[in-house]
């Protein structure tokens, strides 16, 4: 499928820019850093995104790690991988403009496979999903019959297909301890350290009950856990939440580990002084823009994959997208990797057993 070649955006006035900067300072980028120059350089390219998603019946939806103006500018729902891919599994639109990495774009084009599907940032890759290929997951399953291969939804759509159920962050406890109930052992890929603080909260043995692969996120591989007890004395009180990608070393000397959703939704329903969120730094902006009252004290690293998109990016995808921005995953790899995305939502949501 190729997509469609529109004519430019309506050029908007000066008072639609000025109007659509104090919309963008409302939503809290003045207190991110944001200059009036920032913002009515982001006002003009959001208010012709706006436009020409409505003329081409588009949604565009924005992982927690994309950047501020994406998220409080263009996007129509934001969410980690799991949200992102239920709100896009039957939504009305036409069009998806998918601001996030490749992988889950992919999961959106599986889900939705009558939809154009694009990616502003067709170089925004993982390195977790590139850790692992197809035939390694034949080749752990011929290694270890009988075990269920649970795959971390950071993949590609081949690896998906490959698999038996998929888990994010947030469900991979439930699903996983699901899995154990009907099976003595379990294969749990791409994310090493993931799967070692999997096998520490499911209280199981690596290597003999859980298997896990060598994979690992170039932001969440790279935190170090002997600054703690450093962060700890200076900001007495502070509530540290780590993402479950993380080394143990780490997780181990924190408050909370999970996922993007579950870091969020503490902060939202704690009191206290400070919170660190140990992750990508997308996720502080958005926290600091949606709880503008508490403090938050930064410990975070930037992801090249997900800082690939940009406004200019999206803007080009709605006016002239690139042939490479195109998502297309071919018929027989879809319809595999469509059953363990269906599994994860069955199980993580309806109690059901594999």
């Amino acid at each position: 499928m190729t997509s469609k070649t529109l004519s430019k955006s309506p050029k908007p006035t000066e008072k639609d820019i000025e109007l659509e900067a104090e919309r963008l300072f409302s939503k809290g980028l003045g207190d991110l850093g944001y200059s009036e120059d920032d913002l009515l350089r982001c006002a003009e390219l959001t208010w012709k995104i706006n436009a020409l998603k409505r003329e081409r019946n588009a949604v565009i939806p924005a992982h927690v790690y994309q950047r501020a103006e994406i998220l409080h500018g263009v996007a129509d729902f934001i969410g980690d991988s799991y949200k992102l891919a239920r709100l896009c599994q039957g939504n009305s639109a036409e069009l998806i403009i998918f601001c996030g990495v490749r992988f889950m774009a992919e999961t959106a084009k599986i889900l939705n496979p009558e939809k154009e599907v694009l990616l502003p940032a067709p170089e925004a890759g993982c390195s977790l999903s590139e850790s692992i290929a197809p035939e390694d997951v034949r080749r752990l399953r011929a290694e270890h019959p009988g075990a269920p291969v649970s795959t971390y939804i950071n993949t590609s759509a081949a690896v998906k297909a490959e698999s038996d159920v998929i888990v994010t962050s947030a469900n991979a406890p439930k699903i996983l301890s699901k899995l154990f109930e009907t099976h003595k052992k379990v294969i749990f890929l791409p994310d090493e350290m993931m799967g070692k603080n999997l096998a520490k909260a499911l209280d199981k043995k690596i290597g003999s009950e859980l298997i896990v692969w060598k994979g690992s996120c170039i932001v969440h591989e790279n935190f170090d856990a002997s600054s703690i007890e450093y962060y700890r004395k200076i900001y007495p009180g502070v509530k540290i939440l780590a993402h479950s990608e993380c080394s143990p070393s780490l997780v181990s000397l924190v408050d909370l580990v999970g996922g993007t959703g579950d870091m969020m939704r503490y902060v939202e329903k704690t009191k206290a002084p400070h919170y660190m969120l140990i992750t990508e730094c997308g996720l502080g902006d958005l926290a600091r823009t949606k709880f503008p009252e508490k403090t938050f004290v930064p410990m975070c690293r930037l992801c090249p994959h997900m800082r690939a998109t940009d406004l200019k990016a999206i803007l080009r995808a709605l006016e002239n997208p690139r042939p490479s921005s195109v998502i297309e995953v071919p018929s027989e790899i879809a319809e595999c990797a469509k059953r363990p995305i269906e599994k994860m939502f069955e199980m993580a949501e309806d109690g059901a057993a594999l």
